[in-house]
């Protein structure tokens, strides 16, 4: 389907993604440190989801939150990462329509679902510290299930009427998205209709999910930070600080990359437009990438799980051999 005239409205059968604009020469090699970032995203949470679901002593609390976080970086990045691959490499940016919703939907809700994961995993941290006797018996493999069925219930409810919004506009301006992916605004900037509820729900779902989400989290350490250093014993604060450090590393490298990208945005008339896509690849490169890296290094059990794990499998090889 060939770019529509601006003042001719039709209905969108297929986009075409363009990639990175301005930067179309260097799009192969932009694509190959963006599918080493991919691969290592994809082992990386695959061996963790492997550890966590075979080893008994991982399903606690703690370990079944991680393993979801594993699970929706896996979909973010793969909801995103493949076509963008194939824009870089194929210059094969076509995606249907219906298409370009089902990634937009994937993309905004695994965000969603990632930042309800990490405030779940703030109020574990939280129990654990500030009120270690009723840990057990708060945050059971029970509660657990049920937090995950909130964090799907929370982030298909937010996300799924941007679906409505966007198939209720018209579009009169070009099916070109100058992007590397089917972001909710960019598809909707197409538009030729008042797009005011777009940019106001997106704004009320920034603020009221993310930025709630990140005063919780917030909140939530401020407390942890205060139990802690009432501890009597030097050795026990450390300990317990310890014990947050991989979790507060994923919580800067998500909100970081998300916050600076909505400020970068307030300024994109002077910033380049490549740069803003840049940052915002940054939602599906990063935080997916060095996740399992973060806990599989830092979480002594999950390391030692794949440390036995590794000398079992060269056991096993070298009997067979």
């Amino acid at each position: 389907m060939m770019p529509a005239e601006n003042h001719s409205v039709f209905d969108p059968v297929t986009y075409i993604l363009t990639g990175i604009p301005g930067t179309a020469e260097s799009h192969v090699w932009i694509a190959i440190p963006f599918c080493l970032m991919y691969v290592t995203t994809l082992c990386g949470n695959s061996l963790l989801l492997f550890i966590i679901l075979t080893e008994q002593s991982l399903h606690e609390p703690m370990y079944l939150l991680v393993s979801m976080l594993a699970t929706a970086d896996l979909l973010l990045s793969t909801t995103t990462v493949p076509k963008m691959l194939a824009v870089f490499w194929f210059r094969a940016g076509e995606i249907t329509f219906a298409g370009c919703l089902t990634q937009m939907f994937f993309i905004h809700a695994s965000f969603i679902a990632e930042s309800t994961i990490l405030l779940a995993m703030a109020f574990d941290r939280y129990v654990a510290i500030c009120d270690p006797l009723r840990y057990t018996t708060r945050l059971t493999k029970s509660v657990i299930g049920k937090i995950g069925l909130a964090v799907v219930t929370r982030s298909f409810c937010i996300i799924f009427p941007l679906i409505f919004l966007v198939k209720q506009l018209k579009f009169c301006r070009t099916n070109l998205l100058p992007h590397t992916n089917c972001e909710h605004m960019v598809i909707v900037r197409l538009a030729c209709d008042d797009i005011t509820v777009n940019i106001w729900y997106g704004l009320a779902m920034a603020i009221l999910a993310i930025g709630l989400d990140a005063v919780l989290i917030s909140l939530s350490y401020g407390l942890i930070l205060r139990a802690v250093f009432r501890l009597p014993s030097k050795d026990a604060r450390l300990k317990a600080l310890h014990t947050c450090g991989s979790h507060i590393c994923v919580i800067l490298m998500f909100y970081t990359p998300a916050f600076f990208s909505s400020f970068a945005h307030q300024f994109g008339h002077i910033i380049p437009g490549y740069i803003l896509i840049l940052l915002a690849n940054l939602y599906v490169l990063i935080p997916p990438m060095f996740n399992p890296i973060v806990y599989g290094v830092t979480t002594k059990e999950i390391l030692k799980c794949m440390i036995n794990r590794f000398y079992r499998s060269c056991s096993r090889s070298s009997l067979l051999s």
